[in-house]
């Protein structure tokens, strides 16, 4: 069966064919990876199989896989994950990293994650910092109720607030971090088939980087951002009067990361 699955999905163009389908036929009979090979030799009943069939299926059309498993490990977290929000990425990871060394020896500080999609963000660092007062906001209800499921699943308290970016929110706040849209419209029909899964609106840059620059003016602001765009980025928040700007690197040591302090 796992032999059968990763030939089927690299037949289908899938990167990572043997993984994957180690992945989805482990979440079929409710065992862990290694588990499939110190039991390689177990009976499939039909039921097993009939839902392992299903969720290479779902692979092979290019459903991304942490839609098909329909949850995704986020730094110390296990995230639902579905169709409502973009799927928590590893380069995320390190924005939060950044955003937990920027507010060290800061006690209690009221952070604020824009556009939190499923949470992945504002429930990383209200786990890692439980001091912290944590303000959500995101201008789908869909990607809000995702993130509320979450919060709940996890038992952390986030406060999430419907509103386009910072609109209506008054501050102050010692950190604001976002990982906004940032792909360019001419750009979708270039990149993998997964992300015609994944909300456009989450993906699709109209501005909205542009305006965090100009109203995220509280403490520090760090953004992800497109590696291309990082420097440019960067320079914006110089000319807008951020004082510390510094660009950082993802884990594949590209720009993706911009951070800066508004000081009043």
């Amino acid at each position: 069966m796992l032999k059968g699955a990763a030939d089927y999905l690299s037949a289908r163009g899938i990167d990572t064919p043997r993984l994957d389908a180690e992945l989805l036929l482990a979440r079929a009979v409710g065992l862990q990876r290694i588990e499939l090979y110190t039991q390689h030799d177990r009976p499939l009943t039909e039921a097993e199989r009939g839902q392992a069939r299903e969720l290479v299926r779902r692979r092979g059309a290019r459903e991304p896989l942490a839609y098909v498993l329909g949850d995704w490990d986020f730094r110390r977290l296990t995230l639902k994950t579905d169709k409502r929000a973009l799927i928590p990425r590893p380069e995320t990871e390190i924005v939060v990293e950044r955003a937990l060394a920027l507010l060290e020896g800061t006690t209690g500080p009221r952070i604020v994650d824009v556009g939190t999609g499923s949470g992945a963000i504002a429930l990383a660092l209200k786990h890692e910092r439980p001091d912290a007062r944590v303000t959500a906001t995101d201008q789908s209800l869909d990607a809000l109720a995702l993130a509320q499921e979450n919060a709940r699943a996890n038992a952390l308290e986030v406060e999430f607030v419907h509103t386009n970016l910072l609109d209506g929110l008054a501050g102050p706040f010692e950190l604001v971090v976002s990982n906004p849209p940032y792909v360019a419209a001419d750009e979708l029909a270039t990149l993998e088939p997964e992300l015609a899964h994944e909300p456009e609106d989450a993906l699709v840059d109209r501005g909205q980087t542009q305006r965090l620059v100009e109203t995220a003016r509280f403490g520090w602001l760090v953004l992800e951002v497109h590696e291309e765009r990082a420097n440019d980025i960067a320079a914006e928040l110089s000319r807008a009067g951020y004082a510390d700007v510094h660009v950082a690197q993802d884990l594949a040591g590209r720009d993706r990361i911009v951070e800066g302090r508004w000081i009043p």
